[in-house]
């Protein structure tokens, strides 16, 4: 099955805790602090690979996490790092963060690499935290909550040349019979459900990729058939080759199916539409097809290449595969717009450290990944520890944000989830 776009969730591993621990040793009683520091936590890292062709493997599962870092422990023993966690996803995926729909990346070669969720640092270690003051810290920094991100995969298949038209009228066969794909060919509406690929060879070392995209009809843009499942397939491509069946075949009128077909595409985007197309009159072995390219060619010749072909027979196929050739020599390479103000932004509301300080009830709230951080690591029976708690919430502003919010002397205040009067 063809899968070309899924919606997952990912998570970062959380960094490990810092450690509380003293020298025991024979002959020291008395030993200083020598906790290790927490591993970090492992990222989530989005990997493009040549060899995958569709997104099916995210169809089941929607969830990812990677491992926690280890919790540090005596003797200064650092804890191991989480192990990364590495998602394999086809060359030409575009990875967007779901909520805003901001594009983070855009993996177009093969091994690029784009780290989606970042692990989180390990907390330290109560070695860290002694001075000339405090010799003996009784406690260590908690490890860092790991990244969460809803985030979109977007596979956009990455081709030189794209072949367009109304379903049936050949554009499978022209593929097989250039390139060394095996398109299902049949005369049937839709008989291609996926877009389909091949390698084009024009000379030694000379070749394009070509696509097969999946029959479009009027009102593809708005839902209607497959269309709107593989339009965005047509916006990796350099030039399109336009097929069009001349032979009547379908009872329908050739012209009109070329202005419905570039209708579609520019309520898709306005951008297909600058694409520069030669128009494929294909089927010119049947009766009656010449009367109908030259009416053709007296209404589109002005302003498009039009090159006649008989995919059945073959003829026209190298003049094809050349010209093609040619005007991709001329077409300068297009690229995702990736935003990065927009990302860096993007990710630093999200990374943030954020406190919020409210009154609910009566009782003053104080909240945030940050402080709850604190309170994991606070040893509120120490007095050492209890003093550190305090001065952090006083260096990080959360005493006078409680005196703004009207905290009086013995006033309650929660701070996540321990209570606590308020000292001014």
């Amino acid at each position: 099955m063809f899968v070309d776009i899924a919606k997952i969730s990912v998570r970062s591993g959380n960094g490990g805790n810092g450690s509380v621990a003293f020298r025991r040793e024979k002959y020291i009683p008395m030993g200083g602090p020598n906790g290790g520091d927490g591993g970090r936590g492992g990222s989530v890292i989005l990997v493009a690979d040549e060899g995958l062709r569709t997104l099916m493997d995210f169809r089941y599962k929607r969830h990812y996490e990677a491992e926690n870092g280890q919790d540090g422990s005596g003797k200064k023993q650092y804890g191991s790092d989480g192990k990364d966690l590495v998602l394999k996803v086809p060359v030409g995926t575009l990875i967007k963060d779901e909520e805003t729909g901001i594009v983070l990346a855009d993996l177009k070669i093969n091994d690029q690499k784009y780290t989606v969720a970042k692990g989180g640092h390990g907390g330290k270690g109560n070695v860290k935290f002694a001075n000339s003051v405090r010799r003996t810290p009784r406690f260590a920094g908690s490890g860092k909550k790991g990244e969460f991100f809803r985030i979109i995969l977007e596979l956009k298949l990455i081709a030189d040349v794209g072949l367009i038209g109304f379903p049936n009228v050949g554009k499978s066969t022209i593929l097989s019979s250039i390139t060394n794909a095996k398109p299902k060919i049949a005369n049937y509406h839709f008989t291609t459900l996926k877009p389909n690929l091949g390698v084009v060879r024009v000379g030694e070392g000379h070749s394009y990729v070509l696509a097969d995209i999946p029959g479009l009809i009027e009102g593809a843009s708005a839902g209607s058939g497959l269309g709107i499942e593989f339009l965005r397939h047509v916006e990796r491509t350099k030039i399109l080759l336009h097929v069009i069946d001349v032979s009547g075949q379908e009872g329908r009128d050739p012209v009109e199916d070329f202005y419905k077909i570039n209708e579609e595409l520019k309520k898709y985007s306005e951008k297909l539409l600058e694409k520069e197309q030669i128009i494929v009159l294909n089927k010119l072995d049947l009766p009656n097809a010449q009367e109908q390219s030259e009416r053709i060619k007296n209404e589109f010749s002005k302003n498009y290449k039009i090159i006649e072909v008989s995919a059945a027979t073959g003829k026209g196929l190298d003049v094809l595969k050349k010209k093609a050739y040619e005007r991709l020599l001329k077409v300068e390479t297009e690229t995702e717009f990736v935003d990065e103000n927009q990302v860096e932004k993007l990710l630093d509301r999200k990374q943030r450290d954020t406190i919020t300080v409210s009154k609910k009830d009566g009782c003053y709230v104080a909240e945030g990944d940050f402080l709850e951080r604190l309170v994991n690591s606070t040893n509120f029976d120490d007095f050492e520890s209890f003093g550190n708690f305090q001065k952090v919430l006083f260096d990080k502003g959360v005493i006078e944000k409680l005196r703004k919010l009207g905290a009086k002397e013995g006033d309650l205040v929660n701070v996540c989830g321990v209570e606590f009067d308020f000292v001014d």
